[in-house]
């Protein structure tokens, strides 16, 4: 096999990775260098036939490891290596390290969801959670209903080490291509609530379409949100990254997770 060395980039570790020999980007994680750069894009299109098609079926939130390397060239693989290599704690903002959960677990769908957005009905992507999140997530709901006559809805819940770091290349682009910055809005592979089930997040959505996303201010607005904030700590629910948070994390009032100790 030949030698997987970007162009004005020196591989710096090599490993075995499902049997091909990965040669490790360098990596610039102030702002990707344009050999970097053509990597990436190189790597997302290859990639997003098969992200469709895991959309389509419903389980792109469970991509492997496997399935994600399975149509990449050794050169994309060694990158994709190396941006799951990258360790958030150097980066400046992070949540902990929760490691990569690979054992299989028991995770149940959230069921079909559709919000209403522009007067025009529209269903959610499918999503997953373990079984006791999902029913303390459907108890707080019952709860909301009777008391505000609305209830949020699963935008996110489970999503897989592989998934990450997917979503994570994706969303370079919105940050000026800086691993620096995009880091304290998504989290690297093993630092994300999302792929640890013992810590499982959830990112809510209201019934029509508010997730503060671009603008946590209009989510920090929904009486869903203040709701919430008074009681969803009753079933075990807590805000991960509140205004000011130690882990130098952006605000996310749509992100919460579940801690069974907590109710």
């Amino acid at each position: 096999m030949r030698p997987c060395i970007p162009r004005g980039v020196l591989p710096v570790a090599c490993a075995a990775v499902l049997g091909w020999q990965a040669c490790a980007w360098a990596l610039n994680v102030e702002r990707l260098e344009p050999a970097e750069l053509e990597q990436l894009h190189a790597t997302l299109t290859r990639l997003e036939p098969l992200i469709t098609a895991k959309k389509q079926d419903g389980a792109a939130n469970l991509l492997t490891w496997e399935e994600l390397y399975q149509p990449l060239a050794p050169e994309e693989r060694a990158f994709v290596e190396s941006m799951r290599g990258l360790s958030a704690d150097a980066l400046g903002a992070t949540s902990h390290y929760f490691g990569e959960t690979l054992e299989a677990q028991d995770l149940v769908p959230v069921g079909v969801q559709q919000i209403v957005k522009d007067g025009a009905q529209k269903s959610l992507d499918p999503q997953f959670l373990p079984r006791p999140v999902l029913e303390a997530y459907h108890t707080m709901m019952q709860a909301m209903e009777r008391d505000l006559g609305k209830q949020l809805l699963v935008e996110s819940g489970y999503r897989s080490p592989a998934y990450q770091v997917y979503l994570f290349m994706f969303y370079l682009s919105n940050h000026d291509y800086s691993i620096r910055e995009t880091n304290r809005f998504v989290a690297l592979p093993g630092y994300s609530e999302h792929g640890y089930p013992p810590h499982q997040a959830i990112d809510f959505i209201n019934q029509e379409g508010i997730n503060g996303e671009d603008h946590p201010e209009e989510f920090e607005a929904l009486p869903e949100y203040r709701w919430l904030q008074e009681h969803a700590g009753e079933f075990g629910f807590i805000m991960s990254y509140p205004r000011g948070n130690a882990l130098n994390t952006s605000f996310e009032p749509w992100h919460w997770h579940y801690e069974q100790e907590a109710q």
